[in-house]
Order: structure tokens, then C-alpha cells, then sequence
């Protein structure tokens, strides 16, 4: 079977997105997962969808996560825990299983692989088992993006980014951030045009480390990001808001790619 991407956007905590959730948004899976109650379960007020949040986070997050959202200031904690919530039930959307057989089994190059790794690059065991099901999530503005592909062919890797232009409005952005050709072909922009080209390549350049599994161990303003291959391997593309459901004045990128 080919594999297949599938990008989710979920709003931010506590507002509504097409599938009426709390920023939570699931993709149905075949057990009747219900997902996250919609507004109308919670016209008494705010402190209602936060009790409903952290009763589904203790019902459905691994014993790690839950440890480490502790550490968190409210808003944090918030839209950490519904990003968690929202990313298993999309995967378990995905592979058609309920969300709570699921143990996040993330992957960091410092820290290794594993059930007590809350951080890096996301992943599920199935009842202890691989699933065939590649993930990775990223936040701007309040929004997450999530992104699977399903049934990866062997070595395929995956990384996508969402960025807010606003945030790359600061002096130096581009000696720090871009490569000279980089440099060269925003020169002459200005304003809000200057920074969703800023935002662009940025989210190319994440997205891109993100699936090489190195993040910002990579300087980058050495890598160069304009054209769909980078470093003389093919797999790096723009996401209109068409295709992710997010506002169109979020920028994104996603990078696929077999390695070696």
C-alpha cells in the first residue's frame, strides 16, 4: 500500500473548529471515539472546558506527559495538553484503534527512544507494538498542526512547520537565519511582505531538520531552502491554508523524504 499525507489544524484551545471540538479536533476513527465535547457542553464558562481538559488528559495521556505538563503555567499546560489530546486521537484516527491503546513513544537524539520520553519527535506503540504511522506536530499563534503519513515506505521521514510571520519581525532575522541567495531573493520586500517571506523559508528550514531528526543542530543560515530540493534531495513543499485548515496569515511547510 502507498503512503498517504494527511494534514490536520486544530485552533486554538477553546475555540471551535469545523468538527464543533475545543480546539481539539479528531479525525473519526472506527471504535466511536466521541472526541472532545463541543461549545454547547460548556456555555457555563471557561473553568467547565478547562475541568473537561484535564479529565480527558488524566483518561488518555501517558503517565510522562502528564508529568511533565506539571511544570507548566496554566496557558502552557492548556494548549500543551490539548495538543497531546488532539495528536493521539489523530493518530489513532488513522490507524482506526481507540485513542487510550495508544503509548506515545517519542524520540529524541539526545535522550533516546522510548515510553519515558515526553519531547521530540512524536510517535505511538500500539499495545507495545510499531505502528505503521509516521507524526509530527507544530504551533504558531495558538494553532497546531498536525501531520501524518500513513504506511511510510521504509527509510521515508517526516517534519512539518507553521510560523507566524509576526515572529520573524526582529533585527538580525536574516544574518542569523538565511543564506546569502536567501538574503538576495527577499531583497527589495518590505512590510508584512518581507516578513511572510522571512516566515516562508523559516518554515521550510524546520520542517526540513525536523524530518532529518537534527533540528537547530544545523545552522541555518547554511542551509538553503528556496527550491523543492535541498541538499540535492527532493521532498520539501509550501502548505496553503487550502490544504491545512489553518488562517492565511500562517505560513507552513512540510518535508517527506526517503534517507538512507
Amino acid at each position: 500500500m502507498a503512503s498517504h499525507l494527511v494534514v490536520r489544524a486544530c485552533p486554538p484551545f477553546g475555540v471551535s473548529g469545523d468538527s464543533g471540538t475545543l480546539g481539539v479536533q479528531s479525525v473519526p476513527g472506527e471504535h466511536g471515539d466521541p472526541g472532545t465535547p463541543g461549545p454547547a457542553e460548556f456555555a457555563s464558562g471557561g473553568w467547565h472546558m478547562n475541568l473537561q481538559l484535564e479529565r480527558e488528559a488524566r483518561s488518555l495521556l501517558d503517565g510522562v506527559e502528564l508529568e511533565r505538563a506539571r511544570t507548566m503555567t496554566p496557558r502552557t499546560r492548556r494548549e500543551f495538553l490539548a495538543g497531546r489530546l488532539a495528536q493521539r486521537r489523530f493518530a489513532a484516527g488513522l490507524l482506526g484503534v481507540p485513542p487510550a491503546d495508544l503509548t506515545a513513544w517519542y524520540s529524541c537524539p539526545r535522550c533516546g527512544t522510548g515510553a519515558d520520553i515526553s519531547h521530540g519527535k512524536p510517535g505511538y506503540r500500539l499495545r507495545g507494538d510499531a505502528v505503521p504511522l509516521l507524526l509530527s506536530l507544530s504551533r504558531a499563534a495558538g494553532w497546531t498542526l498536525l501531520t501524518g503519513l500513513v504506511d511510510p515506505e521504509p527509510g521515508q521521514r517526516l517534519g512539518i512547520d507553521v510560523e507566524d510571520p509576526a515572529r520573524a519581525d526582529f533585527d538580525g532575522f536574516d544574518d542569523v537565519v538565511l543564506t546569502a541567495a536567501e538574503q538576495l531573493h527577499l531583497a527589495g520586500l518590505d512590510g508584512i511582505s518581507l516578513l511572510r517571506g522571512r516566515a516562508r523559508l523559516w518554515a521550510r528550514k524546520e520542517a526540513w531538520l525536523k524530518m532529518l531528526g537534527t533540528g537547530l543542530q544545523t545552522a541555518p543560515d547554511t542551509l538553503d531552502v528556496l527550491g523543492p530540493n535541498v541538499d540535492g534531495r527532493a521532498g520539501l513543499r509550501d502548505l496553503e491554508p487550502a490544504e491545512t485548515g489553518l488562517p492565511a496569515d500562517l505560513v507552513a511547510a512540510v518535508a517527506v523524504a526517503v534517507l538512507p
